[in-house]
């Protein structure tokens, strides 16, 4: 089973929803991580999802293996704002990283957002309980000083994929350094920066990995003031899915693009010029600014990126895993200035790679982004392949493929004048001259965008898709399951038991939501009702077991202009109103487990809140993140 990355890398935010079909021949699927808490104050038993760590506020479930172990990522982001609901939540094509949603400065020390864990069916206490996960000696987010103060991580961790054999692949960031601040804020102590922003990660039966890039340094040639030098900029790598024979598949730096050069020069330059002034800028300050993602999420130092493959059970002579870097899909010419980019992000157990790459197609100098795969010829050399798209089919990626080489992957389309991405498959061994498109909710090709994350070797595909029709919004989205051997084509929310949406037996045996009750700020009860909604399928087992990323309906809270919380005599905060006196409520995601419930039937009780299940009362209606991940992640991806 491969498990795969956007997978962080996305965790898809869902909007007003629309009740759309449901395949009755699909399995039903009972959420197995439920929780349940009995309120003292009203004697109600409230229902959660237990999927995210202790002190985090987002959870996104990422892979499964065979063993019913699971990796997720936490992020700490506190409050989803408007602006976040509009531009969305995650995008494994912006380079399977989670948003980020701290403000960036060499001159504040940096803060984790992102962190690791795993949860396991036979958990000893609860079964699927999140566990943080530590990467580079990082602590739990929920962890305490001494003095009882929050103990702050500044390496964002992530996982991506893991196999049968313990091993657990992502990547993570550099420690926070420090350099003395010279300048003339007598309140500044510090720069702060770090060695590097991404370094793939291999966690192999707790022996851990940093895959260091084959490109990590720039070299400034010397001019009539200043001699040679090296620049160290970290350079970038990510492990993104790993077989069961311990086969990882992501991506690395080769050189820094030379439209970053320039960059560079002048952060040498300027830090030359400044030395002598009141305010010293150090070359590492200046260079880890223009790494940081500005508020358009710019990345300033880009570098060539390219896809390869690391043999974990092999060693090289640095006691590394050994590492292959794979085949371009062109040859650049001779002293070529582009920037081009490979990614693997999927590897099944008979070592073929997947994800995308720059290349041109048969017969035509226009230079496309299309799906790719990478398969040793009979010399054990990879060599590359694309997925044959045709002229209307603009450029893609490919996330998985299993082991009978059926990959799958998303291209984009116009249709009816709007731009899609639509869900694909194709077989490698078929010889095929074009890529299949699966019929979603209509008989022939819709205009809804979909996005497959995984497959596993009996033909069922996951992922997600949109469910609303809006032209020029942002569109709610739902996760499903597609079977590739007799078509269905599902959206998972109507496959769910009821127990599984929020319902419960009143006392006449007829469906209700469970009620949860709050006290406010001035000691007022107010009440609204659960609910779970499936936005992102990112990992199916050969059982049928899949995990991803669920929406639970919490109450809003009302803060100050600085952001704080505002606080009752009672220490409970304010919750945000409607003008009718009801709690606003807003929608967390979550990590999720679902597993197919013999002999149940699919939940068919529908109320007003079912019509609109993510629609604030009187406010804006949540959408967003697909680069997930679930994924989970910042935008990473250079164009």
């Amino acid at each position: 089973m491969k498990l795969k990355l956007d997978k962080a890398l996305s965790l898809v935010a869902a909007g007003v929803l629309a009740s759309l079909s449901s395949a009755h021949a699909a399995p039903v699927y009972e959420i197995q991580n439920i929780t349940e808490v009995l309120n003292d104050e009203t004697g109600l038993v409230e229902v959660d999802l237990n999927g995210t760590l202790e002190n985090t506020r987002n959870g996104y479930g990422m892979g499964l293996n065979a063993d019913n172990e699971l990796i997720g990522i936490s992020k700490g982001k506190k409050l989803l704002t408007d602006d976040d609901i509009n531009s969305g939540i995650i995008n494994p094509e912006d380079g399977l990283q989670p948003e980020e949603t701290l403000t960036y400065s060499v001159l504040s020390p940096i803060q984790a957002n992102n962190f690791t864990f795993t949860a396991q069916e036979n958990d000893p206490v609860d079964a699927w309980t999140p566990t943080f996960f530590s990467i580079a000696g990082t602590t739990p987010p929920s962890e305490r000083d001494d003095e009882g103060e929050l103990v702050v991580n500044s390496i964002d961790t992530y996982l991506y994929g893991l196999n049968n054999n313990d091993t657990k692949v992502g990547s993570r960031s550099g420690v926070e350094k420090t350099l003395p601040y010279e300048g003339t804020d007598e309140e500044q102590e510090f720069w702060y920066y770090r060695d590097f922003e991404q370094r793939g990660v291999a966690v192999v039966t707790g022996t851990e990995y940093d895959l260091i890039p084959p490109y990590t340094t720039y070299t400034f040639e010397a001019t009539d003031e200043l001699p040679e030098q090296d620049v160290e900029l970290g350079g970038y790598s990510l492990l993104a899915a790993v077989s069961n024979n311990n086969l990882a598949a992501g991506y690395v730096s080769t050189d820094i693009a030379e439209t970053s050069k320039s960059t560079i020069n002048n952060c040498v330059t300027q830090a030359a010029s400044s030395a002598e002034t009141d305010s010293p800028v150090p070359v590492e300050a200046c260079i880890q600014n223009n790494q940081y993602p500005n508020s358009n999420s710019i990345i300033y130092i880009q570098y060539q990126i390219r896809a390869g493959v690391w043999d974990l059970a092999t060693l090289d002579a640095n006691g590394s895993p050994t590492f292959t870097e794979l085949p371009l899909g062109l040859e650049p010419e001779e002293n070529s200035t582009a920037t081009y980019v490979a990614q693997g992000l999927g590897v099944n157990n008979n070592g073929v790679v997947v994800g995308r790459s720059h290349t041109y197609r048969t017969g035509s100098d226009t230079l496309y982004q299309d799906p790719a795969y990478w398969v040793k010829n009979d010399e054990g050399v990879y060599e590359h392949h694309r997925a044959p798209l045709n002229n209307d089919q603009y450029f893609g990626l490919a996330y998985d493929i299993n082991d009978d080489g059926l990959m799958v992957g998303y291209y984009q389309r116009y249709i009816q004048g709007y731009q899609r991405n639509k869900f694909f498959i194709y077989d490698i061994n078929s010889g095929d001259t074009e890529v299949t498109t699966p019929n979603d909710f209509a008989n022939g090709l819709s205009e809804l965008s979909s996005y497959p994350k995984d497959i596993n070797n009996a033909g069922m595909v996951v992922g997600n898709i949109e469910v609303t029709y809006e032209k020029d919004k942002p569109r709610a989205k739902a996760a499903f399951l597609y079977n590739h051997n007799d078509g269905d084509f599902v959206n998972l929310n109507n496959q769910l038991t009821c127990e599984s949406k929020g319902y419960k037996r009143n006392d006449d045996n007829n469906w209700e939501r469970h009620k949860v009750t709050i006290t406010d700020g001035d000691g007022k009860q107010l009440t609204y009702e659960s609910s779970f909604y499936l936005v992102e399928a990112n990992s199916v087992a050969e059982d049928g077991t899949i995990v991803g990323t669920a929406f639970v309906r919490k109450p809003e809270y009302q803060y100050d202009d600085e952001g704080n919380l505002i606080i009752g005599e009672n220490n409970r905060p304010y919750f945000a109103l409607d003008g009718n006196g009801n709690p606003l409520t807003t929608n967390i995601p979550r990590m999720v487990v679902l597993k197919p419930a013999s002999g149940a039937e699919a939940c068919t009780v529908v109320d007003d809140n079912e019509d609109k299940p993510y629609e604030r009362k009187g406010a804006a209606s949540l959408v967003w993140l697909l680069a997930l991940p679930l994924v989970l992640l910042r935008r990473r991806f250079f164009k």
